[in-house]
Order: structure tokens, then sequence, then C-alpha cells
């Protein structure tokens, strides 16, 4: 199972809006322009992010989009399946029918298959969903609080000299 680029792309919209002072929302044009991704494909992600409330639309000319909820609030689980939808990492197209060609092992051997991938996808669900925001920025950044910055006029370059 591999996700897609959105994924990562969520992961780092989320990553710019947690350390974002939530007073100076970020335009979409800002957001792209760090990210260096294409405007409209941005535009995408972000209405996953919204729709699943994970972050949120802020009218007004001084407008653009924050955080729906604190990052402790935000795990890697609703960000992977609000760009995926459901982990299911078993296609099942039924080809198992086939092997046993409707034999007595066939619904047997389909909820095997079942119960293992099942298991598989409780595991990855669990543990993304113990993935937060927060943790992950705290780690990266080695700081036991999450720095609030304006990207609206810095990036981390002017930020690390500052320090």
């Amino acid at each position: 199972m591999q996700l897609t680029k959105g994924v990562e792309q969520a992961i780092c919209i989320i990553v710019l809006l947690s350390t974002q002072d939530n007073h100076n929302p970020l335009a979409s044009d800002t957001i792209s322009e760090h990210l260096q991704v294409s405007p409209s494909y941005l535009k995408k992600i972000m209405r996953k992010l919204v729709v699943q409330n994970i972050i949120r639309s802020v009218p007004g000319n001084n407008g653009g989009f924050s955080l729906a909820k604190s990052p402790e609030q935000i795990t890697l689980l609703e960000v992977v399946e609000s760009m995926e939808g459901e982990i299911s990492i078993y296609p099942d197209t039924g080809l198992i029918n086939k092997v046993f060609r409707d034999g007595v092992h066939t619904s047997k051997g389909e909820a095997v298959l079942h119960d293992v991938f099942n298991g598989a996808n409780s595991l990855l669900r669990d543990y993304l969903a113990k993935q937060t925001a927060a943790d992950l920025l705290k780690r990266t950044m080695e700081q036991s609080e999450i720095p609030v910055l304006n990207w609206n006029i810095t990036n981390l370059s002017n930020q690390n000299k500052k320090e």
C-alpha cells in the first residue's frame, strides 16, 4: 500500500497551520508558495481537510485558512483518511473464489483473508490514531512547545537566524 502525495501535502499544510498564529490565517496562495505545489491541487486538498473539520476557511480580505482544532487533537489517521478514505490494504476482488472454484474451502478462505487484513488495517489505524500533529512537530523541532510563527511574513530560515 502506498499513500498518494496528497497525504504528504496535507500533513505539510497542517504543519504550517499548526505553527501559524491563529489570529493570522494563511492564504492558500501563501501555502502553495511555501510548499511549492500547484495552487489548484492544493485547494482540492484543503477542501478535503475543511470537510473533515481539520482546518477551517476564514473568509474576508485578511482571510485564509487556520486549524479547526489544536494540533494535539489532529491525528495522522484523520489526515490519511481525509485524503484516502478509510484505510483498507486488501482490495478483495473475489479472486480467492477462483482458487477454490466454489468448493468447500471458498468461504473459509475468504474469511481467513478478511481476518488477516482486517487485523492489519486495525494495527495501522491504531498506530496512526496515536500520532498527532503536535507530537510530530515537537519531535521534529526538538521542543516541548510548538513555536508560533507568522508564515505570511517569515520562513524557517529567517526564524533559525533569530535563534
